[in-house]
């Protein structure tokens, strides 16, 4: 019962008009109706960094101010770590590779993840300034 509870709680966070949907889907903070960037695809490099200067349906600025989004390269950090601590656990403790594999299994996931830890970052970090409103798609 508890698990059904979870799941449920799980899904209700994952719809419009909470943070983490946003957060994941790299969507509009303010009205969840568009994606920020150019390119959804976080791995098709040249386009990484690419974002609308203001979201087509509620006109949000995603650049609030200049060099705005320096302040992500520390949410990039801590998202690094836990991407570190979850390779980590992966390797060493379930799989039971020796410490040269975790470390060497550890940079490989911090590589590979590397494009979208840096879009999950920008989206932590624009989410702290601008929240939700149901009426700015109204607008």
């Amino acid at each position: 019962m508890m698990n059904m509870y979870l799941c449920l709680n799980f899904v209700q966070m994952l719809k419009k008009g909470n943070k983490l949907y946003s957060i994941l889907t790299g969507s509009c903070p303010k009205c969840h109706g568009e994606s920020m960037y150019m390119e959804k695809n976080p791995y098709y490099l040249p386009g990484i960094f690419k974002m609308h200067e203001r979201c087509s349906i509620c006109g949000t600025r995603y650049k609030i101010e200049p060099s705005f989004f320096y302040g992500a390269m520390y949410v990039s950090y801590a998202v690094g770590i836990a991407f570190s601590f979850a390779a980590f656990v992966i390797a060493y403790l379930i799989v039971g590779t020796g410490l040269i594999n975790t470390f060497i299994a550890i940079v490989a996931t911090l590589v590979v993840f590397l494009p979208v830890i840096i879009r999950l970052s920008r989206n932590i970090w624009i989410n702290f300034f601008i929240h939700y409103d149901p009426r700015a798609v109204a607008r």
